[in-house]
């Protein structure tokens, strides 16, 4: 089961993201009590270069917003709403992480891995779990919303995603990681039955 722990903006999330063997660690770039700048997310994600890859989270960001982040931060996939990404002029070498919310029609052709999540992102909302399972026998599906350690094993079991995307869930307050709930949710997704 692939895992991305979202919303770093601290150097002890990032340790323990990298020490739990997860896939991917994401900064966020949109409006968010998790919000960083190119050059934080730059300094935070050193250690974890060549070990988990790197996303740049964003919602709706104009071009130069963008390519300020390709810049400075370097990213190894970029993550946005599906259609954000089809506006976008970006490097053919960069990975891609396309958003697909509950409540909005999926693309017709679907990308080959999708991040699927409700209305808001960084909310704590569970996104609708068989609206994951129905996309998920067509692509690659990265469920998030509202999954915590206490729901995430239920939630792989109703989904069936290719991975699972945790913040809020794994926060002592609202922008900051605990490092002890990445590591237990890690060790829950890895219990899963379907993981």
């Amino acid at each position: 089961m692939w895992i991305k722990i979202c919303g770093m903006t601290t150097p002890e999330a990032v340790a323990a993201a990298i020490e739990a063997r997860v896939d991917a660690i994401g900064f966020v770039f949109a409006a968010s009590p998790r919000q960083v700048s190119a050059e934080r997310a730059h300094e935070l994600a050193a250690p974890a270069r060549g070990r988990v890859h790197c996303v740049a989270v964003s919602r709706h960001p104009t071009q130069s917003a963008v390519n300020e982040i390709l810049a400075v931060f370097k990213p190894d996939v970029l993550q946005s709403d599906v259609r954000d990404l089809q506006d976008l002029r970006l490097p053919a070498s960069l990975g891609l992480l396309p958003v697909v919310r509950a409540g909005e029609p999926a693309p017709a052709t679907l990308p080959a891995r999708i991040l699927f999540e409700g209305p808001m992102s960084g909310a704590g909302i569970a996104a609708d779990w068989q609206a994951a399972r129905e996309l998920a026998r067509r692509t690659q599906v990265v469920l998030a919303g509202g999954l915590r350690s206490a729901n995430v094993a239920a939630a792989i079991a109703a989904a069936r995603p290719f991975g699972v995307d945790v913040s809020s869930g794994v926060e002592e307050r609202p922008g900051i990681k605990s490092p002890l709930a990445i590591v237990q949710f890690v060790a829950a997704v890895r219990a899963a039955p379907a993981a």
